[in-house]
Order: structure tokens, then C-alpha cells, then sequence
């Protein structure tokens, strides 16, 4: 499949009919009008786009040269979208992004990620085949610049634990990708999350968009809860409020 093919087709995934509604029924509980987002990771803007139906503002993060174009002609003329082409990490300099040209989706800094994708069931056929400089940003960085966000979307392919140690203040909420072939880099990730502030943790798996506890838990209760999933459930997000009813179903 060529890399424009690819592009296609995730737009067309993330952007199906129906989605919108879903997504911003759901996000709803993290943004409200004149709010502030960061889309970190933001692959085809899908989450940036539903914080603008919702009236909240936008910082939109993407390091693919190919997706930046996309996501530039998603929000032209958005005054309230702030576009970055950076990788999110622990401090500013620069890093390699490994491509998968077939896939976009899971373009990572991470070389554990790469191994640990390598022979795992759900991943076969995946290849990561370019290699590109990317300058590297940071959550705090991005603060001081645009100012101190109200919900923070963090998606990044096993790079998420990095990020997080950029990030030095608690944000009011934050979501944060897992999978079950890193679940060593949620718990990285819980540990920084509970450190920073009083959260508590629910979650939701693939992309649902439907919380999976019946209640908000402790980092460590959501630690067990990502160590005992199965293999194939893949991956999902875990969501981290300093307001339980947030993240309540």
C-alpha cells in the first residue's frame, strides 16, 4: 500500500460516518467552550476536531511531514488551532522517528516499542521502514508557549512515559495510550500521573469511547486492571481526572 493510500484510509477510519457524535459525547466530559486542548500525537486530527465541535480551543501535535499536511488543510483558516510538528518527549533537542509507511498510525520514537511489536500476535506484517530526524518539544514547553491546558490527549506509540516526565504540572485531566505488549510503559506512566497529583483512573479500550469501570480507581488498581487484560485486547486509553466525576460512567 503506498503511503498516500495509507493516509486515505485512515482518514477514512477516523473519520467515519457517526464517529463525530461519538467522540464528542464522550469528550464532552473533559472540554467545555473557551477550554484548551492538547492533541498530542494527533495522527489525522480526529480528537482535535472534536474539541473545536465543542468550542474549546486546540494545540495540534503531529511529527509525519505527510499527516502535518493534512492536518494543516483539516483546520485552515482556524484561528483557534495551533499546529506543531514535533515528537512530545522528556526534554527539547531532537530524536528519530521510525516510519511505517504502510501504516501510519503507529509511527514511534520508540525502539522498545519496534521490539516489542516484533512477533506479537495482532502485529504481524507491521514494518517500521523509514527513519526521520524530528525536532522534539515537551508538554511543559508546550505550556509556556500556549498556555496551561485543561485536558491533555497523549498518543504517541510507547514514547508516552518520555513525555510524561516533560511534564512537571498536574493538568485538571489527562488520557495516555496503552497496549498490552508495553504494559511496563503504563505503569511508567501511572507512576508519573500519581506523582504529579491526587488522580484517579478509568479507562477505555480500543477506541470505544466507553469507560470500562464502573468507578474511578487508584494508580495502582489501574495497574492490576492493564495487567490482567488479555493479549488480544490490544490497546486503549487510560483517562486521569483530578476529578473522579469526570471519569464516573
Amino acid at each position: 500500500m503506498r503511503p498516500r493510500s495509507a493516509i486515505r484510509r485512515s482518514v477514512e477510519t477516523y473519520c467515519a460516518p457517526g464517529r463525530a457524535a461519538l467522540l464528542d459525547s464522550f469528550l464532552a466530559r473533559f472540554l467545555k467552550p473557551g477550554e484548551l486542548g492538547f492533541d498530542v500525537g494527533a495522527h489525522v486530527g480526529d480528537r482535535a476536531a472534536s474539541f473545536r465541535r465543542l468550542g474549546a480551543r486546540a494545540v495540534v501535535v503531529e511529527p509525519q511531514p505527510a499527516l502535518l499536511r493534512v492536518l494543516r488543510w483539516a483546520f485552515r483558516g482556524d484561528p483557534d488551532v495551533a499546529l506543531v510538528g514535533a515528537l512530545v518527549g522528556a526534554v527539547p533537542g531532537e530524536a528519530v522517528l521510525r516510519l511505517n509507511t504502510r501504516n501510519p498510525t503507529v509511527a514511534t520514537a520508540s525502539g522498545a516499542f519496534v521490539a516489542a511489536a516484533e512477533g506479537a500476535a495482532g502485529w504481524e506484517g507491521q514494518e517500521w521502514d523509514r527513519e526521520i530526524m524530528c525536532p522534539v518539544t515537551t508538554l511543559d514547553a508546550l505550556t509556556a508557549e500556549h498556555e496551561r491546558p485543561d485536558f491533555i490527549k497523549l498518543d504517541v506509540e510507547g514514547f508516552e512515559a518520555e513525555a510524561l516526565t516533560g511534564l512537571t504540572f498536574a493538568p485538571r485531566a489527562l488520557s495516555f495510550e496503552f497496549t498490552t505488549i508495553q504494559r511496563g510503559v503504563a505503569a511508567e506512566c501511572l507512576g508519573r500521573m500519581a506523582a504529579l497529583g491526587p488522580y484517579r483512573f478509568n479507562a477505555a479500550l480500543g477506541e470505544n469511547m466507553a469507560l470500562a469501570l464502573p468507578a474511578p480507581v487508584d494508580a495502582a488498581a489501574m495497574r492490576e486492571w492493564i495487567e490482567a487484560l488479555p493479549h488480544a485486547a490490544n490497546s486503549g486509553d487510560v483517562y486521569a481526572s483530578l476529578d473522579p466525576l469526570r471519569i464516573t460512567p
